[in-house]
């Protein structure tokens, strides 16, 4: 039998948890009291006092003035999220031709971004491309850096290491220690896919249990559980773009026979377009019905609702979005399950770019 290993709670673990705690309070609500934030939270008013007083000196949180509500004694000081306070940087390496950066707030705004063409660069070529935009990023920021995140293609392990990404001819590469040796700041590195999934939570409103599939060079897709990245036992999960769904299709890159990958990915679905322009919507809507039986497995086995779509603007149209949708629907239809949401993403080309920053404040501030 496997032996588990307990670990005692230390008093720095539960200050660090509490401090998370009151900072996602107001981060989430800038109209609240120390007097709100104990009874939201239920840590004691000389808890919340001593964990905001270290907030207000860090410089994350400021007092803002008092409350309009008439209640006896003296009134109530509101606090707030100061989204000056520092800055995130964060890169996104999943583009086929150009890395891209940019310095975020923490609010999600970009303040600036940065380009660097990769110019067909890939293995320590692609890595030093990496490296010059981190430095250059570090050196665009005006604010004191909480860190940096990074959306790479490819398979990540939990140690920001990058097991493969056949398109940079990545293997076994340690970017996420590369990156902290090299700028002596928190860095956290993870699939685009799943950063991807991060934001739509974070910044478009996304539920608790969400899938984003994206579409570009490749297909995968970030899956959210009860509010939780989903990695799977190999960090491989929404590694969705080499599920066979056609096996008298077209051989894959993989060494297998009609993977996702060759109907949906903007590549393939880019070429069949060109090759018969006048049937532009029927390609589309095929490769949505394909893409549909890849996911009504997971929507059925999982009881998921909402299916956000990422990828150029002309491939997320509705030809595909209602196909995929009635596919799914079809599949996993009962009298219990909702009506399936399934939309294109409102991100746009800077979902990677929101997701690394959402993957900092998680890491750095607990904001999740």
């Amino acid at each position: 039998m496997r032996e588990v290993v307990r670990r005692k709670l230390r008093p720095e673990d539960a200050r660090r948890s509490n401090l998370a705690l009151v900072l996602r309070a107001i981060y989430e609500d800038s109209q609240l009291s120390r007097a709100d934030l104990a009874r939201a939270t239920g840590l004691t008013k000389v808890t919340v006092s001593d964990l905001v007083a270290e907030l207000i000196a860090s410089g994350l949180v400021r007092e803002t003035g008092t409350s309009e509500i008439q209640r006896p004694g003296k009134p109530s000081t509101l606090l707030a999220f100061d989204a000056a306070a520092r800055d995130i940087l964060v890169m996104d390496l999943s583009a086929r031709d150009e890395l891209r950066g940019a310095v975020v707030s923490l609010r999600g705004e970009l303040l600036l971004t940065a380009v660097r063409p990769l110019d067909g660069a890939v293995g320590d070529e692609a890595l030093a491309a990496a490296l010059d935009l981190a430095r250059e990023l570090v050196a665009s920021a005006t604010h004191p850096v909480l860190g940096l995140g990074v959306g790479t293609p490819g398979t990540v392990n939990g140690s920001g290491t990058v097991l493969s990404a056949p398109n940079l001819h990545w293997h076994n590469l340690p970017l996420q220690q590369l990156l902290h040796d090299e700028l002596g700041i928190p860095v956290r590195v993870e699939n685009d896919a799943n950063v991807a999934v991060l934001a739509e939570r974070r910044f478009a409103g996304g539920p608790d249990d969400l899938v984003r599939v994206q579409l570009s060079r490749g297909v995968g897709a970030g899956l959210v559980v009860g509010g939780r990245l989903v990695h799977g036992a190999a960090s491989d999960a929404g590694e969705i773009g080499h599920v066979v769904i056609d096996e008298s299709g077209t051989p894959c890159g993989c060494g297998k026979v009609g993977c996702l990958e060759t109907w949906t990915s903007v590549p393939a679905l880019t070429a069949r377009i060109g090759a018969e322009p006048g049937r532009r919507d029927e390609l589309l809507a095929e490769a949505g019905h394909r893409l549909g039986l890849a996911l009504a497995p997971v929507v059925g086995m999982l009881g998921l609702a909402t299916i956000v779509i990422g990828g150029p603007t002309e491939i997320a149209t509705a030809p595909l979005l209602d196909a995929a949708r009635e596919c799914i629907a079809e599949r996993t239809r009962s009298e219990f399950r909702p009506d399936l949401d399934l939309t294109a993403s409102r991100l746009g080309a800077d979902a990677v770019l929101l997701g690394a920053a959402a993957l900092v404040l998680l890491s750095e501030l607990g904001v999740d």
